[in-house]
């Protein structure tokens, strides 16, 4: 899939997902492009597989959806005349119990006759065990009800739709295939041909070669036609089946959120484990190993004072020491000059420590939160890590700006290419704490470079 990094943003589209805005600026768009084919589309469409599964998924709608229309209402109406008794109640929850096998199976046909990838909608939290509990869970349920809709909605549009699909195409293959079955006419059915015009004096037959060839040129029309408005109604299908059949948009959002929150807390964990290491591994160890040192010189200041003067200056280096690896622990959690002096000045300081020249440019109107503005920062400082260690770049860029609603991140290197999110290399869990706050990483860095990676964090002022 091919990103291309223009003034103002682009959209990547990748079929049965979201759509993505890829905001860049000042670049090049990368990517191959598709195979070209030898037929155009309106030629290669009636023989295509594609055209003949969507054909086949309006052929089965119309049986399918006289089943589900004719059982829902049955169970519906026994159930609300029933309401009386204590029976309508469970019998209700039943219909909608078994609309949602009904949505199962449609789901099903529509990820394998129309490649429509639905989610699963949100299953069932009956509070407790038991029938009224179950009853009571699927009453509730919002996403049952829509089911119960889509039932009664679905069978008027699959009439209409079952009826134009197939009088196109059984029209269109029978008149560009006339010139090869003409000929039952005359000898089956005692006519010239097939009938266009007749009444008490007059009839006109399709019988002469010009007549037949016009027919099939017609009927070449129709065929070509025909699967692109067969696709144009498979796609109100893929709408019904989206909206009512698949999860809402609040259910997905609690997902995304859950999801997000185990990112969080397990990146939060990590850090917490890495600080840890590092005041036990490094000031930590030092901070021992000086008091020691200041103890045995201290026993020594009176026997010999030239030793304890020489141990009390290792001493001192070793504070020098201690202090910058707390000064560089303390950088890593939160640096100062980014919460005194903002992104310019705080990038600026790293890239003046990456192993490559790196110029930076920030061009926003106002600081983020302090929240992003950190994310932002810690992002691009793996990022220019990334290029120190690991592209053999001569040179390296960062830009920063805003973009809408959006602060936009970009970190290009001339190095050897290759990185990939799918690796499992760090950029993978990058992409997922920028994820957790509804970021979005990119990386376009084909193999021979340049690389650039493109990050985007939500606006939070």
């Amino acid at each position: 899939m091919a990103t291309q990094y223009g003034q103002g943003y682009a959209r990547e589209y990748d079929p049965g997902h979201d759509v993505h805005e890829v905001y860049g600026r000042g670049g090049r768009g990368g990517g191959a492009e598709g195979r070209g084919h030898r037929l155009p589309a309106g030629l290669r469409a009636p023989f295509e597989g594609r055209s003949w599964r969507e054909f086949s998924y309006l052929m089965l709608s119309l049986p399918l959806s006289v089943l589900m229309f004719t059982l829902t209402v049955t169970m519906v109406s026994l159930g609300a005349g029933l309401l009386v008794t204590f029976v309508g109640i469970p019998l209700l929850a039943a219909t909608l119990a078994t609309c949602r096998g009904f949505g199962t199976l449609e789901r099903a046909r529509a990820r394998g006759l129309l490649g429509l990838d639905v989610a699963e909608p949100e299953p069932l939290r009956p509070r407790e065990r038991g029938v009224l509990a179950w009853t009571g869970a699927m009453f509730r349920s919002g996403s049952s009800w829509r089911h119960l809709l889509y039932a009664l909605v679905h069978l008027p549009w699959a009439v209409f739709a079952f009826t134009v699909a197939l009088t196109l195409w059984a029209y269109g293959w029978a008149t560009l295939t006339y010139p090869l079955w003409f000929w039952v006419f005359p000898m089956w059915a005692g006519q010239g041909g097939l009938q266009l015009y007749g009444d008490g004096t007059h009839r006109i037959y399709l019988d002469n070669p010009f007549e037949i060839t016009v027919t099939a040129l017609v009927g070449l029309l129709f065929t070509m036609a025909t699967p692109w408005i067969v696709r144009g109604l498979t796609t109100v299908d893929r709408v019904l089946v989206h909206g009512l059949l698949g999860p809402s948009r609040l259910s997905a959002r609690v997902v995304e959120l859950e999801s997000d929150r185990g990112v969080v807390v397990n990146t939060a964990a990590a850090d917490l484990r890495r600080i840890e290491r590092d005041l036990h591994d490094g000031a930590q160890a030092r901070l021992v190993a000086l008091a020691m040192d200041l103890g045995l010189a201290k026993e020594k200041v009176t026997e010999d004072p030239e030793a304890a003067a020489r141990m009390v200056d290792e001493a001192h280096g070793e504070v020098k020491t201690a202090l910058q690896e707390l000064r560089d622990l303390a950088r890593g959690i939160h640096p100062a000059v980014l919460t005194d002096r903002g992104l310019d000045a705080a990038l600026s300081s790293v890239a003046s420590r990456c192993t490559v020249p790196v110029s930076v440019d920030v061009d926003l109107p106002s600081r983020p939160a302090p929240a992003i503005e950190g994310i932002a920062y810690f992002t691009v400082c793996e990022l220019l890590q990334n290029v120190s260690k690991h592209s053999g770049a001569q040179r390296g860029v960062v830009d920063v700006w805003r973009a809408e609603d959006r602060l936009m991140l970009q970190v290009e290197d001339d190095g050897v290419g290759g990185a990939d999110v799918a690796g499992g290399s760090g950029l993978a869990g990058l992409a997922e704490r920028l994820g957790a706050v509804d970021g979005l990483l990119v990386v376009d860095s084909p193999v021979g470079g340049p690389t650039r990676v493109t990050a985007e964090l939500p606006w939070r002022a």
